[in-house]
C-alpha cells in the first residue's frame, strides 16, 4: 500500500541519506522551521550530525512523535533504554539535540550526563568530556579557594 505521508529527506554530515515522515522530522525544530519556510523541497543537509547519531535522533523523534499510540510508561521505558549508550554517543547526542533543537532529547541527554558526572571529581569530568585544563596550577588553586563550597 502506498503511503501518502509527506517524506522529508535529510543528509548527515558524512553523507548518509534518511527519508523521514514529516511528523517525525518536525520533532526537530530546526527542520520544522525549514519546512515552514518551504526550504525542504530538496535534501536537507545536517552539517553537524553524523549518520550514526542522526539515526539515533530520528529513532527518538519517531518514538516521541507517536505519543498518541504510546503510553507514558512505555515512553519512559523507551527513554531509559535510549540513553544507555557510551559516553561519546551521549556527548554526540547532546550536541545533535542542541543543534537540531529537540528540547526533550536535550533535556534527557543532559540529565543522563549530569547523573553520570554527579559524583566525579573535576579531573574525572575533564577526562569524561575531553576538556583540556588551560589553568595554571596557581589559577586553579585560586579558583578552588574562592569556590571551596563546590569541592566539598
Amino acid at each position: 500500500m502506498m503511503s501518502s505521508t509527506k517524506m522529508i529527506i535529510l543528509r548527515s554530515s558524512d553523507g548518509e541519506i534518511f527519508k523521514v515522515e514529516e511528523a517525525v522530522a518536525i520533532e526537530m525544530q530546526m527542520i520544522k522551521y525549514m519546512i515552514d519556510d518551504e526550504c525542504a523541497n530538496t535534501t536537507i543537509p545536517i552539517a553537524n550530525v553524523t549518520g550514526k547519531i542522526l539515526n539515533k535522533v530520528i529513532e527518538y523523534c519517531k518514538s516521541h512523535a507517536e505519543t498518541a499510540k504510546t503510553s507514558q510508561d512505555d515512553l519512559k521505558d523507551f527513554d531509559a533504554n535510549f540513553i544507555k549508550v557510551d559516553h561519546q554517543t551521549l556527548s554526540d547526542l547532546i550536541i545533535a539535540a542542541n543543534f537540531l533543537n529537540v528540547k526533550s532529547l536535550l533535556d534527557l541527554t543532559c540529565q543522563a550526563a549530569a547523573n553520570l558526572i554527579e559524583k566525579m571529581t573535576v579531573e574525572d569530568v575533564r577526562k569524561f568530556f575531553n576538556i583540556q585544563n588551560d589553568f595554571t596550577p596557581e589559577e586553579e588553586e585560586e579558583i578552588r579557594r574562592e569556590n571551596a563550597w563546590a569541592f566539598e
